[in-house]
């Protein structure tokens, strides 16, 4: 078992593959499948989790979300249990600015989600998210005003149809033209562009790059957005820790509502690692998934190395005798056989790694979505595919082993 022998054995097993490529190729494809699905699952997985950590580190990783309830809770449900919001009051204008007022927080900008069409002159934008943002919301977000400026706070109060748009929008609605000033209809409402913002790339920015955001009071007056899923985006102060805010503003909000010790809260406080946590819980479930397909695959690779190695072992039998006639020990037989397995997977298994991660970062390129190669995948892929040709090359390899030299010699 030295060098020799396992570059024999390697030589070997690239001659058989080059001598019956089809047999070869249907030997190693359930491997491949096998790899590139691992592959390219932790590919994507692994861009994916890349990104959330990206932005929650852009955000801020103090800044946290004050929500109706904890929606980063994975549930199923057939419809017969209570809604998670059931029994649990709207988040309110009143209770951002009880929360502003406090010590340890910098801004709290109330925020609620709608869409609407947009029209400019002859030309009708359909599906234009437009989220209804306080005014302090450049504290939260990461990026700059490219033109103009941020709707003020008397533009909240007095539900001001005003709208910064983003760059991207803008660009597509105007141009170059610079658009400030210049007057926009969302739901056949006109609306005045005050600013462009550019936003930091980010993964979610990907997602979602023309976007108009209006005033909060103004998107519940005009664009229908619906006062009962307010949020809040709290940012501490530079010297408040993010569980002294939390703290803090969790026992403000049980004040406000009047709730008694003991009782639950009936609202939750998000942190921004409560996403990559939701995002693990969410990729866990398809990572079992992939696992079992991956598995299918390197079964069936496996059993067609058992067959490829069991057909070897008959064609060299004689070689088998002559090997052990010139002093060869079981071992060494044992250990040939195993090499070329191992070969053979492993070979299969590049190709899927191949396979799996050019198919990722392909995907990657055409889509949002990004995708990175970790080197713990690679180092898994290559690591299984050998185990795999141990594991189902053992019984053809003892066989080879077992055999009396006397007998293979006779073998024609």
């Amino acid at each position: 078992m030295n060098l020799t022998s396992a570059r024999e054995g390697v030589g070997i097993a690239l001659d058989a593959l080059r001598s019956n490529k089809v047999r070869a190729f249907l030997t190693i494809l359930g491997i491949v499948i096998g790899v590139a699905t691992v592959m390219g699952m932790a590919a994507v997985v692994g861009g994916l989790r890349s990104g959330i950590m990206e932005e929650i580190e852009g955000i801020g990783p103090n800044n946290f979300v004050v929500t109706r309830f904890d929606q980063t809770q994975v549930r199923i449900s057939d419809g017969s249990q209570r809604p998670p919001w059931e029994g649990k009051p709207p988040i309110t204008f009143q209770e951002a600015a009880v929360l502003a007022a406090l010590p340890s927080i910098r801004s709290v900008a109330a925020s609620i989600d709608t869409n609407a069409d947009l029209k400019y002159g002859a030309s009708t934008f359909s599906g234009i998210s437009i989220p209804g943002r306080d005014h302090d919301w450049p504290d939260y977000a990461q990026g700059d005003f490219v033109h103009g400026r941020n709707f003020l706070p008397g533009d909240v109060t007095r539900t001001s149809r005003v709208v910064v748009l983003s760059v991207d929008l803008s660009k597509k609605v105007f141009g170059e033209v610079d658009p400030v000033g210049k007057s926009v209809r969302l739901k056949g409402e006109p609306f005045q562009v005050v600013g462009v913002y550019r936003q930091k790339p980010n993964f979610f920015s990907n997602f979602s790059k023309e976007w108009a955001i209006v005033p909060p009071t103004t998107a519940i007056k005009y664009l229908g957005a619906n006062s009962d899923w307010l949020s809040l985006l709290v940012v501490p102060t530079a010297g408040a820790s993010q569980d002294q805010a939390i703290d803090d503003v969790t026992a403000a909000l049980r004040v406000a509502r009047g709730l008694r010790p003991g009782e639950e809260n009936n609202f939750a406080v998000t942190r921004q690692q409560a996403i990559a946590d939701m995002f693990d819980r969410i990729t866990g479930v398809f990572s079992i998934i992939m696992l079992v397909l991956s598995s299918i695959g390197l079964m069936v690779g496996g059993i067609g190395v058992v067959a490829i190695m069991m057909i070897s072992v008959t064609e060299r039998t004689r070689e088998i005798g002559v090997r052990k006639a010139l002093g060869a020990t079981r071992r060494e037989i044992l250990w040939q056989f195993l090499v070329e397995s191992m070969t053979v997977t492993t070979i299969g298994g590049a190709i899927g790694m191949a396979l799996g991660a050019g198919g990722a970062l392909l995907l990657a390129a055409v889509t949002p979505l990004p995708a990175s190669v970790p080197l713990w995948a690679v180092a898994a892929a290559l690591g299984v595919s050998a185990v795999t040709g141990i594991g189902f090359g053992l019984y053809p390899a003892n066989k080879a082993a077992r055999l009396d030299p006397v007998e293979a010699l006779r073998h024609e």
